[in-house]
Order: structure tokens, then C-alpha cells, then sequence
């Protein structure tokens, strides 16, 4: 069901404040049966005391069975049907950094990765090479020349970039070149159907012409490619839910998700200690606030399952600097589960909690995905959290007589 509609109808404005604190990634699975999650092994004191006011559940981002990513992760915490509103990870990538896409544009979201001697992939982050190596290295790249499209090269942060060829008939299906795992080459970029034939020979001029110009590079000697897109049109949060929406994060991609839907941006926070400081400043110019921390979901990608751990922790230990601002609707989940067991996303549900005056509460006393198996909100699609915090928020009218 898509649920705006609906919303739209019976917005209120008043004065609440909603929180939404993001752990990319936050769900997990334990290393041995049994055993815990991350997120059950961390100590989470201050997570586990507002589960004990609020109220949980199991929040599916897409469906039962459906691996996310992150974009579509984030459509549906915010409320827009992602498998409606599909927005590539080029687009999600450019706007992050401030690049405004026009209507002949077409960007694609890039990763440097390290290639072996036989043009194998050995690691597809290239170590994940620290931003001041990487940023000289996506400049460097502008000497690309594709012919007859004009080409753009942006640094984001670590090991990506994105990249934006301009010109006439440039459709975006076009297959990512990531093949997800090591030991094989990339994949070529191959167009879905005719209409994007031209952005597909685009890209391979690109990575043949990149590749001459990374040869020397010890760690990012090669690139793959993902999320080929247009700019989207989408509808604000201010016209869907009457909200005066801020998001708050370190990474690009995340920024530029929430400026396509009507978010300001505010701050350049670069640690989470440092988001909260720019929540603490703005907190009378908004009325909600998404508030994104990465480094859960990194951790896990990594297979780290200790240092996800230890990313959980830290992430629990701003939730007091948070509720010392009286928000009158604080949600806490993530985007998808990345376990580090996995080493990547996965179909599992996120644990959800809602602390609110108006919620009740399910008697449980810590914050983990056990615990949300069992608790009030059930299971249920990540579309409905925003109505949740409207609704707890008392921005809802009544549907009907």
C-alpha cells in the first residue's frame, strides 16, 4: 500500500520534534549458533533503558526475503515505496556532493578496487583507501575523454566516486560492473535495452581510459561501476508530511538521498560526536531530524564482527546527548542488516524501537533482535515507521466520520 497519499490528507503541524538515529546496517546474525548478534553483544545501557519506555519490532525495509541496499533502505525509513521510487546510486552519489544534475546527465556511483596481475579483482574497496589518497586520484581521472559525452569526475569519500557523462541519449539501464566478490574481473558495462546502448559504450571508453591512468597505483589500479541514474522527481517531506526536515551525516551518498526528498542538510559533521553537536544547534529550526551513522554497516561489511561491536557501543553512547533534548517521537533502527557473518547486506529484518509518551509499552528491557521479535510493532514494512512517528507525534488527524 502506498501510504503518502493517505498521509497527505491527514498531516497536522504542531510543535513535537521527531528523531530518526540511523545504525547503517545495524541488524546481524550471530558467528555461532546460539550466540549473540552484534548488536545483543554490545553493551548498550542506554538503548537497552529506552527499550524499556518505548516499543519494538522487526522492520522488513522492502519485503520478507529481499536484500536491500542502502538507497532503497533509506526510501523506505522515510516513508516513499522504494520499489516505486527507484533512485539510482549515481544520482544518490552526485547530489551528496553538491553536483546538480541536469537533464542530459547521467551519473554512476564508482569504486576504485585493486586489480592482480591477471586483471582479477583483490579487493573491491582497494583497502579502502583513505579519502586524502583517493580524492587526487578521482581528479586525476578528468583526463578521461569519452567521445562525442561530456564527462565530470567528483571525489566522495574513501574509495568512491562518482561519475557523470552529459550528452544526448544516455539511458540509465545499464548492468553494474561490481561482480560482489573477488578472484574474477570486472564485469562490462552492458546496456538493458537499446535506449541506454549509449551511456554502456560510454562507461567501457571510461574504464578502458581510466585504467591507462591508474596503471602505476599500487592499491586503486582499477574501478567498478554501479547505480547508473538520472535525477529523480520526487516529492518533499515539507508537501508529504508538513515537516521542516534536517538530516545530518558524515558520508555523501546519505546527504544526497535526503536532499532528494526535502531534507536540508545541515553541518559538516566528520564523527558522530560532532552530529550531535550540529542536532544540539539546530534544534529549534526543525522538526525532525535524520541523523545517519555509517560506520555499522562498514564494520559488518568488513566481516568484522568485534569491531561492529564496538561500532554499536559508540553508537549507544550518544543516545543520552539526544534525549536531553526532550524529542517527542526518538526511532532507533537501520537501514538493512549487514552481518558481519555475512560480510554484506541481507534479507533480515532490523530491529525497530519507538520511544514516545504516547506508545505502549511491551515490557521488554533490552534493545536487540531477539527482543524485537517479540515486541509491540511486530513485523511490519519499513514504508509505515514515518506514520508511526506522525502518528505518535499527534501530526495525524482522524481517517474517516
Amino acid at each position: 500500500m502506498d501510504i503518502q497519499p493517505l498521509v497527505r490528507d491527514l498531516k497536522i503541524k504542531n510543535e513535537s520534534k521527531i528523531v530518526m538515529l540511523i545504525a547503517d546496517g545495524l541488524g546481524g546474525l550471530p558467528v555461532a549458533p546460539g550466540g549473540p548478534t552484534e548488536l545483543e553483544a554490545a553493551k548498550t545501557p542506554n538503548l537497552d533503558a529506552l527499550a524499556k519506555q518505548g516499543v519494538q519490532g522487526s522492520m522488513y525495509p522492502i519485503a520478507p526475503g529481499i536484500t536491500p541496499g542502502s538507497g532503497p533502505g533509506h526510501l523506505s525509513l522515510f516513508g516513499y515505496d522504494p520499489v516505486k521510487h527507484l533512485i539510482g546510486r549515481g544520482a544518490l552519489e552526485a547530489t551528496g556532493v553538491g553536483f546538480k544534475l541536469g537533464p542530459k546527465d547521467m551519473a554512476v556511483r564508482c569504486n576504485f578496487c585493486t586489480l592482480d596481475a591477471q586483471g582479477n579483482i583483490s579487493d573491491r574497496r582497494a583497502g579502502r583507501i583513505p579519502t586524502e589518497q583517493s580524492a587526487p586520484l578521482a581528479v586525476e581521472l578528468r583526463q578521461a575523454k569519452v567521445h562525442g559525452v561530456e564527462v565530470f569526475v567528483e571525489p566522495v569519500k574513501e574509495h568512491r566516486f562518482v561519475v557523470i557523462f552529459r550528452g544526448e541519449g544516455l539511458g540509465g539501464n545499464v548492468a553494474d560492473t561490481d561482480p560482489q566478490q573477488t578472484g574474477v574481473p570486472p564485469l562490462a558495462p552492458v546496456a538493458r535495452d537499446d535506449a541506454s546502448k549509449r551511456t554502456a559504450e560510454a562507461a567501457a571508453r571510461f574504464i578502458a581510459e581510466a585504467k591507462k591512468l591508474l596503471a602505476d597505483q599500487p592499491k586503486a589500479n582499477g574501478l567498478t561501476m554501479r547505480g547508473f541514474s538520472a535525477a529523480p522527481s520526487i516529492d518533499g517531506y515539507e508537501e508529504v508530511y508538513g515537516l521542516r526536515a534536517a538530516a545530518i551525516a558524515v558520508y555523501p551518498m546519505y546527504k544526497g538521498l535526503a536532499q532528494l526528498v526535502g531534507m536540508e542538510v545541515i553541518g559538516a559533521p566528520g564523527t558522530l560526536e560532532e552530529e550531535i553537536d550540529v542536532l544540539e544547534r539546530a534544534w529549534a529550526d526543525h522538526d525532525f531530524f535524520f541523523v545517519h551513522f555509517k560506520y555499522t554497516d562498514s564494520r559488518g561489511e568488513d566481516g568484522n564482527f568485534e569491531e561492529k561491536v564496538k561500532m554499536i557501543e559508540q553508537f549507544d553512547a550518544i543516545v543520552p546527548r539526544v534525549m536531553a533534548l526532550k524529542p517527542t517521537v526518538l526511532i532507533v533502527t537501520g537501514d538493512h542488516s549487514t552481518p558481519a557473518r555475512l560480510a554484506s547486506h541481507s534479507w533480515h529484518p532490523v530491529p525497530a524501537l519507538l520511544v514516545a509518551d504516547t506508545c505502549r509499552p511491551d515490557g521488554l528491557t533490552a534493545f536487540g533482535e531477539h527482543h524485537a521479535l517479540r515486541g509491540g510493532l511486530g513485523h511490519f514494512p519499513g514504508v509505515y515507521l514515518m506514520p508511526l512517528a506522525l502518528a505518535h507525534a499527534e501530526r495525524l488527524a482522524k481517517f474517516g466520520a
